[in-house]
């Protein structure tokens, strides 16, 4: 069996490449305290981060319950799914893309919830990368070839803008803007729940979360540094509208500061919320009209900055997704 390793993301999909299967013998016993030490011993070509990320997903199976942190006993089978290598270079796909602006050195896209920025564990196609190869093939020559023109992501549920870079040199000055804070990056969001001030500012440390691997978590040991900016834009009877200003780019950063620090989580995020009480609460009209829609109510509105070529004053807005503008239209005709 050939296994190349493959680049990790943040949430790891059940595509399976191949099974590894295992068996624990009397010895691995007294060898191995923990499971997820086991796990490594007998899968040297997998990283431990990847292990602990298969067996958050479920990818990792026994017929008994198994525990991270503990062996299981002498005879217990265990399966190991391992997910397919990525290609050596992103392939171009004739997927549309709702680009708002381009010139010779960036596109500026407003992405659809529901598509990955750039190939990764279990998203090797279908993504943002791979349908701007196909718009612009040249791409191709970038220095990373997985992931080119890249220089910011978007969670694979937020919708509107990014920017990509057309070639090498754009791509690192695009990354230098987005380093020095040099970029303005609004999102409108829809929040649970009202008792929010009509201005304020949120200031932690983001990193992992210490328990949950799929999840980050703020005031983290080692985490590092996040500012979010809030606005409300209008309140509901059971919910809020809000316009948020970014000046740091953590990974969910927006979604654990309005669940953990606001204790207001967007609608629809079923990472860091409860969508299925949510719905409950909002009443039927909501159920009806967002019904088993599966992404947060969260969406890239606004991009300001210098071009760093031209030298001109930058501003771009995209249109929110067609639900979120339902939802609006429902909560502002007094249905809440």
């Amino acid at each position: 069996m050939t296994i190349t390793m493959v680049d990790e993301q943040d949430n790891l999909e059940s595509i399976i490449d191949d099974e590894i299967e295992l068996e624990v013998t009397p010895e691995d016993l007294l060898e191995y305290k923990r499971f997820d030490h086991f796990l490594a011993a007998k899968c040297p070509h997998i990283s431990r981060s990847l292990l602990k990320k298969l067996f958050q997903n479920g990818s990792i199976t026994s017929d008994v319950t198994l525990e991270i942190r503990k062996m299981p006993n002498p005879g217990t089978k265990i399966c190991v799914k391992v997910p397919p290598p990525l290609p050596e270079k992103a392939v171009a796909e004739n997927i549309p893309l709702d680009i708002i602006f381009e010139d010779d050195h960036f596109i500026v896209i407003n992405k659809k919830a529901g598509m990955v920025t750039h190939p990764g564990a279990g998203n090797i196609s279908g993504t943002l990368v791979n349908a701007i190869l196909h718009h612009y093939p040249k791409m191709q020559e970038m220095t990373d070839a997985k992931r080119p023109g890249v220089a910011h992501r978007l969670d694979k549920g937020t919708s509107g803008l990014i920017i990509m870079a057309k070639y090498q040199k754009s791509l690192e000055e695009l990354m230098l803007l987005f380093s020095s804070r040099q970029i303005e990056k609004y999102y409108h969001t829809l929040v649970m729940g009202t008792k929010i001030n009509p201005v304020g500012s949120i200031t932690t440390t983001i990193a992992r979360h210490p328990t949950n691997r799929l999840k980050m978590a703020a005031n983290v040991k080692d985490g590092k540094e996040a500012i979010t900016h809030y606005q409300v834009l209008k309140t509901f009877e059971k919910m809020t509208y809000l316009q948020i200003k970014l000046e740091t780019g953590r990974t969910h950063q927006i979604r654990v500061h309005m669940a953990q620090e606001l204790r207001h989580a967007v609608l629809g995020d079923s990472l860091y919320g409860n969508p299925k009480q949510d719905l409950q609460r909002l009443g039927d009209p909501f159920k009806s009209l967002i019904g088993d829609y599966p992404y947060p109510f969260l969406h890239a509105q606004k991009i300001k900055f210098i071009h760093p070529f031209t030298k001109k004053e930058m501003e771009f807005e995209a249109e929110k997704p067609e639900i979120f503008l339902k939802v609006l239209e429902l909560a502002q005709n007094g249905n809440l």
